[in-house]
């Protein structure tokens, strides 16, 4: 049995840094897993779309197809966005067995990520010391996805046994500067910031600039392409495999058959 293909659904970005971010991921499972077939789309502002990608599937003979939102947090995107691509998608190919996997989420894993890149920054930057950190991510209003961060932030924290606060860039507050400020005014100097955040883009941009202003000593680069970010995309592509075993099978085109026709 063919393995389904994998099509991972990013956000998009304006910025050219976050697509070629989302396809330097694409390369690195390919090279996890040369037996997949992998490809890479997005929902707005950078080609190609999903329905394009599942459209070159379909024509190539691929039965199966598990849709990957490459989402941090289960907001908005991931609960109206991903399920109207889904639909669509079934409704535009019938023939097609697709399935969504569940998004990346603020899984524990990724902290190994972002304390290397907050190393790689320390070190840049000659920083020796920190007395706070900053846990940076983008907001949402969904109070049940910010509580995630939250948590994701004391987890954090318990690992340097420093305090820790979660920031947001939009939606929600305080802001990555906001938090800096705070920590600044209960007089702790050496403040660092997090980024967590899969790709460069206007966000993290936004989050660093304005908590180096605010007085942060360090701000990591976003968690970009690594083996932890690729095996969690692949753990989310198996579970969701499985699911796709026990959808009702994709309705098959029926043969008419001709008419006998009567001799005399």
């Amino acid at each position: 049995m063919t393995a389904p293909a994998l099509v991972i659904l990013a956000h998009g970005s304006r910025d050219p840094r976050s697509a070629a971010t989302v396809h330097s991921l694409v390369k690195c499972l390919r090279e996890m897993r040369d037996d997949l077939r992998i490809e890479a789309s997005f929902l707005d502002h950078c080609p190609p779309k999903p329905f394009q990608v599942i459209d070159k599937l379909s024509a190539e003979g691929v039965e199966e197809i598990v849709i990957l939102p490459l989402l941090l947090s289960s907001a908005f995107h991931a609960r109206v966005d991903v399920p109207a691509v889904v639909d669509e998608a079934r409704s535009r190919f019938p023939a097609l067995r697709i399935i969504a996997s569940d998004v990346l989420g603020y899984d524990d894993s990724l902290l190994d990520v972002l304390d290397r890149r907050m190393r790689a920054e320390l070190k840049d930057g000659r920083v020796r010391e920190l007395d706070a950190l900053v846990l940076a991510c983008a907001g949402s209003s969904d109070t049940q996805a910010n509580a995630a961060v939250a948590r994701l932030a004391r987890l954090w924290g318990q690992r340097h046994k420093l305090p820790v606060v979660a920031a947001f860039t939009t939606a929600a507050s305080p802001s990555p500067a906001e938090a800096v400020l705070q920590w600044r005014l209960e007089g702790r100097r050496h403040v660092a910031v997090g980024s967590f955040f899969l790709a460069p883009g206007v966000l993290p941009d936004r989050a660093e600039q304005t908590a180096r202003k605010a007085g942060a000593v360090a701000v990591s680069r976003p968690l970009g392409v690594s083996a932890e970010v690729a095996r969690l995309v692949l753990l989310r592509y198996g579970v969701a495999g499985l699911d796709l075993l026990t959808l009702a099978p994709a309705p098959r085109p029926v043969l008419m058959q001709p008419e006998l026709v009567r001799t005399a």
